[in-house]
């Protein structure tokens, strides 16, 4: 007996086939199309109709019937649905890592929710209902928080990132860098303070250190109050993760925010190796004998590798000796009073940093000659009581463009500087694993104002990003693409005649990319 079959598309549409029951199982004979509304679903019951051999209805094997104008009638309800191989990925990459040790599910329900649509706690329900995923009462979610802390879950969960790293990438280097999650709050507490925000902002916020291994996969966190400075975070996060793992030697890598003469003297101190971007500034200095004897013309991709003070106050600790054309090798124990400095030269870079420098010479051009608002630019100075542009500064600028500097105390032997520039290239990982946490994650803005809570928060986004960084790793795409391409693929359950019946969505090609490169099969 020939039958309209109805089939759930992609995105809410509705396949209409002609199909014919052979040996236990249904037989397509024709597609007859794909209806996106009620009115294209009419239109496609109408021709099936026509096309049904004379006399015969169609059997109601879906829970469709067919009135005279082709209209569907009693449509078979739909139970349940879920997005049953997002959350099949999600949960295995859980277990993976091995946060599944934290035996509390409502944790692992806000750190998997924040994954799949970063919102406010009191949301992740939602979140969680909308893919058909289990979910405990909100109130126990709130309490997990509670014990987040109480049970120090952040301990576990970063023992868990360090096994997971050991096994699957390289730890002897390790990347830090810092950023600010500002609050929806008026008043600042102990923790919660008005500090230097890179977005110009004046609402409280708190100063969160991350280290990470060179692809970018989460180790430690911490938090400090929002008017810390840089400088001042990278020594603990190091000492935290040094005590937790027991890490005796390996490598720090840190941009020049965190350049201080105290800093490397600690990390030197305690056994550790860096690699700390330097500042422009600092080339004179450092470069003074490759100026004297070759100009400040640069090869591409040339690289100096000279000494720079460790105390870059001081004027009694000289760099590279002018008199003498050979740099100095670094060597601890003959340079004392200095580090191991390597200078890169990227025609790019200098094409970028001409252009920065023009900007700002046109802005200084334009406040001397009063076309701007006196706020003192770069390159302007004062000058028996008239603002002039500064020719020296600017010519001075103009000779460093295209260098970057990087301080270390690895001598050559142990590290070749092509791969101290290299290591310290790896930063960006990082940068991008703060972009990933306060975009895909929603780190910010946070809405609790107790520091154990803010902790607990802290600690729910350090595992989401754990997880979110092992499956951008494993299949190359990005988190929001994974949850864009499997979220919509779901398992259906529809009751017919008393009986419910399970139906899927197929698997696209693009997930079962995913699924191959996490080596999954769909449940």
């Amino acid at each position: 007996m020939v039958f309209v079959r109805k089939v759930p598309g992609r995105s809410g549409s509705t396949k209409v086939q002609l199909a014919e029951r052979r040996d236990g199982r249904d037989v397509v004979l024709e597609h007859l199309g794909t209806a996106r509304d009620d009115a294209e679903l009419a239109v496609l019951f109408a021709v099936a109709r026509r096309r049904m051999h004379e006399g015969q209805e169609a059997l109601d094997l879906d829970g469709v019937g067919l009135e005279d104008e082709g209209v569907p009638t009693r449509p078979a309800p739909i139970t349940s649905k879920r997005s049953a191989l997002l959350w099949q990925v999600l949960t295995s990459a859980y277990t993976r890592l091995g946060f599944d040790a934290i035996d509390d599910e409502a944790f692992a329900q806000l750190v998997l929710a924040r994954i799949i649509e970063p919102t406010s706690k009191a949301d992740s329900v939602r979140v969680l209902n909308e893919i058909g995923a289990p979910t405990v009462s909100l109130r126990t979610m709130f309490r997990s928080l509670q014990r987040a802390q109480e049970r120090d879950y952040r301990d576990r969960i970063a023992a868990a990132c360090f096994d997971h790293a050991m096994i699957t990438g390289d730890v002897s280097l390790v990347l830090y860098d810092v950023t600010t999650l500002y609050f929806e709050a008026e008043n600042e507490d102990q923790l919660r303070k008005v500090g230097y925000s890179k977005e110009r902002r004046v609402d409280p916020q708190i100063v969160v250190g991350l280290l990470v291994d060179r692809r970018g996969f989460p180790l430690e966190i911490g938090c400090f109050e929002g008017n810390k400075a840089e400088t001042l975070t990278i020594i603990p996060i190091v000492k935290q993760f040094q005590a937790r793992h027991g890490v005796a030697d390996m490598v720090i890598v840190a941009d020049a925010g965190m350049l201080s003469a105290t800093n490397l003297r600690e990390l030197d101190e305690a056994g550790l190796r860096f690699i700390v971007g330097s500042r422009v500034t600092k080339a004179p200095k450092d470069l003074e004998s490759h100026f004297r004897w070759h100009g400040t013309a640069f090869a591409d991709g040339q690289v100096i590798d000279t000494i720079t003070p460790r105390d870059q106050r001081g004027t009694a600790v000289k760099a590279s000796d002018p008199m003498r054309r050979a740099e100095p090798v670094w060597d601890p124990k003959v340079h004392a009073k200095s580090w191991r400095a390597v200078w890169a030269y990227s025609r790019k870079r200098a094409v970028r940093d001409n252009k920065t420098l023009s900007l700002q010479e046109n802005k200084a051009r334009a406040v001397v000659a009063g076309e701007r608002a006196a706020r003192t630019p770069r390159f302007v100075k004062s000058r028996n009581g008239a603002t002039v542009l500064d020719e020296a500064s600017l010519a001075r600028a103009r000779e460093l463009v295209g260098l970057k500097g990087y301080v270390t105390n690895i001598p050559a032997d142990l590290m070749p500087a092509g791969e101290v520039v290299a290591s310290y290239h790896d930063l960006w990982h990082v940068e991008q694993s703060f972009r990933m946490s306060k975009t895909d994650l929603a780190a910010r803005p946070i809405f609790h104002h107790t520091r154990d809570a803010i902790e607990a928060h802290l600690t729910i986004v350090f595992a989401a990003l754990a997880i979110a960084r092992d499956l951008q790793n494993s299949t190359g795409a990005s988190i929001k693409k994974i949850i864009t391409t499997l979220r919509p693929i779901q398992e259906i359950t529809v009751r017919i005649a008393g009986h419910e019946h399970l139906a899927a969505d197929p698997t696209t090609p693009a997930a079962q990319a995913i699924l191959t490169a996490l080596q999954a099969r769909p449940h």
